[in-house]
């Protein structure tokens, strides 16, 4: 049976200057209809590339390979006019930062009833009286006068609730998530991710949650894919993935949360050293070289992804096994 979203071995490079850069490396997912997957990892890791290259939100100067196929359609040979009337409609992604995802010169009831006029057919006047009851969707109080407002008017909070007003209006098959709690506060943070609960199974949409934070995903997703320098290093169900990480890299992320067991200490564990930015060395495990665990053959060979449990594949030559997770705040 056909996914929803199936991207296949997908490649993304940049070229500046001359020098190309290696940004994703062989990702290869699978959304299906209705589906909460995550996609987990460090700052630079690739994440928002793959969901970019997804909706095709890639600069020019971006090389993409590898295949991309939404409800069984090539996605990669969209033209101008099919991907205009794809996104919003069908696909829709709600920006990490609220800051600066709103157009500062356009009242926000302009910016909602775009979608709702192109992809919906309403008049202005039904435009209108929808936009007004999905801002009251979201918890935006005094709806009707608020649509009048522009974005300097709203808070980062409530900015992120109009974002994922616009996102969530035509009702899409599939809406993906960026970073949607990044530039927020905790409490915040918290109601943002329970409106996106709300109106995804309000509507039965997929989605892609994107973060840095496993505790958030692992919250919200079925499913999680974490990846570290482009590629994916660990995928299975959530459950599985936060009881009995295999990857050590994974491991280490699940160490560095708040755990509600114990006494906390002064200190939350860190992965030492930096993620690798550029290109990787292909012959050699991207993480080796602050991994507590790794052999001379991983800095010879670079492991594959396989199976790893019942479940659960890993990319790693020596995969952990057994040490089963304590219950992580969420």
């Amino acid at each position: 049976m056909t996914a929803l979203l199936e991207v296949d071995d997908l490649t993304v490079g940049f070229t500046r200057d001359g020098t190309r850069t290696a940004a994703v490396r062989g990702v290869s997912l699978r959304v299906e209809a209705g589906e909460r997957v995550g996609i987990v990892g460090e700052s630079g890791s690739g994440k928002s590339v793959t969901a970019q290259a997804v909706m095709r939100l890639l600069p020019a100067t971006a090389t993409v390979g590898g295949s991309i196929r939404f409800a069984g359609q090539d996605v990669l040979a969209y033209d101008a006019d099919r991907l205009a009337a794809w996104r919003g409609a069908d696909i829709a992604m709600v920006f990490q930062d609220p800051m600066s995802s709103l157009n500062p010169l356009l009242r926000v009831g302009t910016q909602l009833t775009e979608g709702l006029r192109r992809h919906r057919g309403l008049s202005k006047a039904d435009a209108r009286a929808e936009a007004v009851r999905l801002l009251k969707l979201v918890g935006i109080a005094d709806p009707d006068r608020r649509l009048d407002d522009y974005p300097h008017a709203f808070s980062g909070g409530m900015r992120q609730r109009v974002c994922i007003a616009i996102a969530a209006a035509c009702t899409p098959k599939l809406i993906i998530a960026d970073e949607p709690t990044t530039a927020l506060d905790v409490t915040v943070q918290a109601q943002v991710l329970d409106l996106l609960d709300e109106l995804t199974e309000r509507y039965a949409t997929a989605t892609i949650l994107v973060s840095h934070d496993l505790g958030v995903v692992s919250s919200f997703c079925d499913r999680i894919l974490v990846m570290y320098a482009g590629q994916v290093v660990e995928a299975g169900p959530t459950d599985d993935i936060v009881a009995d990480p295999a990857h050590p890299y994974t491991r280490a992320l699940l160490d560095s949360i708040p755990r509600l067991d114990g006494e906390l200490p002064r200190r939350l564990p860190a992965i030492p050293g930096s993620p690798p930015f550029g290109d990787v060395p292909t012959g050699s495990c991207a993480f080796a070289d602050r991994c507590a665990h790794a052999q001379p053959v991983c800095r010879s060979e670079a492991p594959r992804l396989a199976t790893a449990g019942p479940r659960t594949q890993a990319a790693c030559h020596f995969p952990l096994a057994g040490a089963r997770t304590p219950e992580v705040v969420r």
